[in-house]
């Protein structure tokens, strides 16, 4: 296991009915204590992300953003490259920065945009992180790959993090997850997406157990030195604070029936978070202590019920 980070929260936001109703809400994140604001990268209804990022950044001090996470198949690497280290350089690093091989089908047909294998889409995942981090240093970068070549490209402007922005990878396969394991510096612990929506068989592939083997994909991918500087991170499905136990059990009982688990598997899934914020806190230790996992992100919807957990475990 990893030493035991301390807590920190995030909320994916993925839009707003206005700019204002934005800023407002990236503000109320960062004063309730939250530590990052993300967005997502769909080609839905949801605002396009590093605009989105950037407004969030300029109208708070503290708050980190980040994209969770970019699907390398929607632009070339070397132009998000110099995007992310224009972002982390006027937000004086609190860029955290996700790449990803891309999931959703629907964005795929919808664009027009060629969906590959798997075993290729995390193959050119691989070579976008090699082509970012390359041209982070700031000085000439070459790179010839099966799907990126680079010629003596000097990556201008410097991140201000040396190196470039904290980067994030996720997934919920062995060949992605060994890839964030070796590339990341914060590691997404996820459901199996490979059916390309979020349905039965994600939800199926989100048991304890799976997560055991995920966990253990990323350490033995990672090595014992590495392994204990990554940050384990989950965005969960669904957060719901209650008012009794009884709720809670009555949620999960109905998502067991939903999606085929046993009950006390339901309970169990490390993407849902349910019952009074004493029995959510004390879940969340608990999943530390099994996976890891101290980095824990919800939905915007979510954020008011959520900040009294916020504000008991965050640093903790």
């Amino acid at each position: 296991m990893p030493g035991v980070a301390p807590f920190r929260f995030a909320v994916q936001c993925a839009n707003a009915e206005s700019g204002a109703a934005w800023r407002a809400r990236a503000r109320k994140i960062e004063d309730l204590g939250f530590s990052t604001a993300y967005c997502p990268d769909h080609l839905d209804d949801q605002w396009a992300p590093t605009v989105a990022m950037t407004v969030a950044a300029e109208a708070t001090t503290t708050l980190r953003v980040g994209a969770l996470v970019y699907g390398v198949d929607y632009r070339h690497p070397a132009v998000l490259a110099k995007e992310m280290a224009t972002l982390d350089l006027v937000t004086e690093g609190r860029l955290e920065c996700g790449l990803g091989a891309g999931w959703l089908h629907q964005d795929y047909s919808q664009a027009g945009i060629g969906l590959d294998p798997p075993g290729v889409r995390i193959a050119r995942l691989a070579e976008a992180i090699d082509v970012c981090r390359g041209l982070w240093q700031g000085e000439p970068f070459s790179y010839d790959g099966r799907h990126y070549r680079i010629d003596a490209m000097t990556g201008l402007p410097r991140p201000h993090r040396p190196g470039g922005p904290l980067l994030v990878v996720g997934g919920g396969g062995p060949k992605v997850l060994a890839l964030a394991a070796r590339t990341a510096d914060i590691v997404g612990l996820n459901a199996s997406l490979h059916e390309g929506t979020v349905g039965v068989g994600a939800a199926q592939s989100a048991v304890a157990a799976r997560f055991d083997e995920r966990r253990r994909w990323v350490e033995d991918a990672a090595g014992p030195e590495r392994f204990a500087r990554l940050e384990l991170q989950v965005l969960t499905f669904l957060v719901q604070i209650t008012a009794t136990s009884a709720e809670a059990t009555h949620l999960f009982d109905s998502m067991a029936g939903l999606f085929g688990l046993e009950p006390d598997d339901a309970r169990q899934v490390p993407l849902v978070l349910a019952g009074t914020v004493d029995e959510v806190c004390d879940r969340l230790v608990e999943r530390r202590d099994r996976w890891g996992i101290s980095y824990v992100v919800i939905h915007e919807h979510e954020i008011d019920a959520f900040a009294p957990v916020v504000a008991r475990l965050a640093g903790t």
